[in-house]
């Protein structure tokens, strides 16, 4: 089998949940223990800009997500853990790839034509009213992070896929005017847990205010669990687990053998409360080690910075390869 190379990241504009875990650290951790893998890591923090004015929960946010990352089992020996902003060839990649992008290519992406429809819906004359270009340019930035590091696999949830595909198409567009200068990603998506509901039914996100912290203390984390919306089946009558936040993410979390369990107890009636009590279970059970790390870690934030300013160190051996070639292909440097 060739050797892939991973890329992950996770933007820095909050505390991170279950869904991140499940979707994003979790899946991509499991692929950075493959030896024949090259992984990479990052912190997004200039996608941060887009979605947040706070700079200090940027830099909470960013330092809570590094903890996560190395608690949860990644090994900055093993792969390369880096800050996005600590990369100033990833910007200049993002113009070079904003120059081969076509507008209505990004007119397409569906964040943005979310917030045109809103617009549109409460009746505004102006159809772009508040939507910065740093949104619109979303994917490029995104684009620039996977071709940089010449990504093959790029884990994402569903949602995300559509990027990926903006990403295709844009490195292929370049490759098509300067050569095979770019290397074309592929998405991977695991199916059965790429994007958890959070406490209200809707996909789990810090902009719903609906998620489940992932290193709460064991009493707020079933503080969260119980919480979770469900609907109003008394104990005893049968419930269906598909249609169930409660089963959905206590099946990304256990075994298959278990999840059949879980089946046939909703089938005979479980009741809501001792659903989501063995829910809090198994989450716990899975996070209490990690979350001990996590704690030890964030009480030394200057040893996490060293672990990304190394991780950026040899980050920056590949950029800067990279955009030394980029740049003589498109007539910028004055090498050939």
């Amino acid at each position: 089998m060739s050797k892939q190379t991973y890329l992950t990241g996770i933007t820095t504009t909050g505390t991170p949940h279950l869904g991140n875990y499940v979707g994003a650290v979790r899946p991509a951790i499991e692929a950075s223990r493959i030896e024949s893998n090259e992984s990479y890591y990052f912190l997004a923090d200039y996608h941060a800009l887009i979605k947040s004015t706070d700079a200090e929960l940027v830099r909470q946010s960013r330092l809570e997500i590094a903890a996560t990352w190395l608690a949860s089992g990644l090994d900055p020996d093993k792969v390369t853990f880096y800050r996005q902003s600590d990369i100033p060839e990833i910007p200049e990649l993002t113009w070079m790839l904003t120059c081969m992008a076509a507008k209505g290519l990004l007119n397409r992406a569906h964040a943005y034509k979310a917030l045109v429809q809103e617009n549109v819906e409460s009746g505004s004359a102006d159809p772009d009213k508040g939507i910065t270009m740093g949104l619109f340019s979303y994917p490029i930035l995104m684009a620039a992070d996977i071709l940089m590091f010449k990504a093959t696999k790029v884990p994402v949830g569903k949602d995300q896929i559509q990027h990926l595909e903006m990403t295709r198409d844009i490195a292929q567009r370049f490759n098509h005017h300067y050569g095979e200068l770019l290397v074309i990603p592929e998405v991977v998506v695991e199916e059965r847990t790429a994007v958890l509901s959070g406490l209200d039914g809707r996909k789990m996100s810090k902009s719903y205010n609906n998620t489940i912290p992932l290193f709460e203390t064991e009493k707020k984390l079933r503080k969260s669990i119980m919480k979770i919306k469900t609907n109003s089946l008394e104990p005893g009558e049968p419930k269906d687990p598909d249609d169930s936040v409660v089963f959905e993410i206590y099946r990304a979390f256990c075994t298959d053998e278990e999840a059949a369990a879980m089946r046939e107890d909703y089938a005979a009636g479980i009741s809501w409360g001792d659903s989501k009590q063995r829910l809090f279970e198994k989450v716990n059970e899975t996070l209490a080690e990690p979350r001990e790390k996590y704690l030890q870690l964030m009480e030394k934030p200057s040893a996490i910075d060293d672990i990304l300013e190394e991780g950026a160190r040899k980050a920056r051996i590949e950029s800067r390869a990279l955009m030394d070639q980029l740049r003589a292909a498109t007539g910028i440097s004055a090498k050939a």
